[in-house]
Formats: C-alpha cells, structure tokens, sequence
C-alpha cells in the first residue's frame, strides 16, 4: 500500500494507515499466503455455482472469486464454523464406537448364550376346520393341534409364508402356507389359498390352553 504523503508520516518513508487500510492491508496478505498453501481442489466445503461464482458449504456464503473465498477461509467465521464441525464429528464418532462397541458386546453375550437344543418326536396330531364368519359371512380357516408333550415354558407359534419362500414344493402364486410350530415337536405347515388375510382385531386370534394342551388358531380372508 502507498502510504506517502500522509499526516503524521516522514517523507519518503510511507504514511500512517489508518484501520480500515489496515483491515484491506490484511486480508490481501492473507488472500496471497491461502493462494500459495491452499489447495481448493481438496477443500469438501467449497462449490461453484452456475453463475461462475463460489459459495462456501459449511457457512452458506457467496464469493465472486478465488482469492475473495480463501480470504473467507482465513477468517473468524469459517474458522468458527470449522471447530464447530470438527467437535460435532468427533461427538458423532466418539458415539457410533460407543454403539459399535455395545452391540459387539452384545454378540459376545448372545454367542455365550447357550442354546436350547430339543430332540424331535414327531408330528403333533391336529384338526382344521372350515369356518364363516357369521356376520359377513368371510371364509377362513381354524386350526387346532394338540401338544401333549410340550416342553415346560414353550408357548406354540406360527406365521404365515408366501410360497417363494419355501423350498419343498414347486413356488406357485396362487398358494402360502401357515406354520405352526413348538419344541420338541416337527414343525407342520398348510397349504391355502393366497388371498388377502382379514387382519381386523377380533378377526383373527390365536389361544393356547395348558390343561389341555391345545393350540387353537383362526383366521378369516379378507
């Protein structure tokens, strides 16, 4: 800067700056130390836009050029926002090893788990039954199967499978299965319709009795 011929100031030996030509002063030092150590083409935050300008990513501001970006760059905002980020990603990972780890040790715990084995005895003989419903008159199924042999503390389930998953029979669309299946006992499955199953509460239910060790469960198609 050319600070000659100004009050206060010796001849030939530059002038007093006053703050605001200081502030300039600085930032083009600034500007021309970033061109020379900065690399743009690694920096995450930067974008040009359509208009041939620039924005910064992480403090949403615009620059019509390189050297006006970088000086941004320098600045305390962008440095702001910079320790900003860098405390929130060390939170983010300091947060996904605390979750990492926990699931880790979950897996040990579960892999020390022992597991029930069961030595199956058979088939659990059964009774399926068309019924309607007699208000709408929907058509559905009720299963009963009997597990006199069950073991303490298991309860009967089942769940319906569509035919793709099975690998005992050729997949057919027009075909599921239901499963019913409790310990030590074989799993049985049956073959029915695949239409739309009616899940309105009240419309299908299961039950299982411990006196007489039945399983009871009814469904109706929608």
């Amino acid at each position: 800067m050319d600070f000659q011929n100004r009050v206060g100031s010796k001849f030939g030996g530059g002038g007093v700056a006053g703050a605001s030509e200081t502030n300039v002063d600085r930032r083009e030092r600034l500007r021309k130390l970033a061109l020379e150590t900065i690399d743009l083409a690694k920096d995450p935050y930067i974008l040009r836009n359509h208009l041939g300008g620039l924005e910064c990513r992480l403090c949403l501001t615009l620059h019509t050029n390189e050297g006006s970006y970088l000086a941004h760059t320098q600045g305390k905002k962008h440095q702001t926002n910079l320790a900003r980020r860098a405390a929130k990603d060390a939170k983010d990972s300091s947060l996904y090893q605390a979750q990492l780890a926990a699931h880790q040790a979950a897996v040990v715990q579960a892999n020390k788990t022992p597991l029930k084995s069961f030595i199956k005895i058979g088939s659990p003989g059964y009774r399926v039954t068309k019924v309607r419903d007699p208000i709408t008159g929907q058509l559905g199924l009720l299963f009963q199967v009997h597990y006199p042999q069950i073991k303490e503390g298991v309860k009967p389930r089942h769940r319906f499978m569509s035919s793709f998953e099975q690998h005992v029979e050729a997949p057919n669309k027009d075909w599921q299965y239901v499963l019913i299946a409790a310990e030590p006992y074989q799993t049985i499955s049956f073959r029915i319709q695949a239409k739309e199953i009616d899940a309105t509460e009240g419309k299908s239910w299961s039950h299982w009795d411990l006196d007489t060790k039945t399983y009871s469960f009814q469904f109706v198609y929608a």
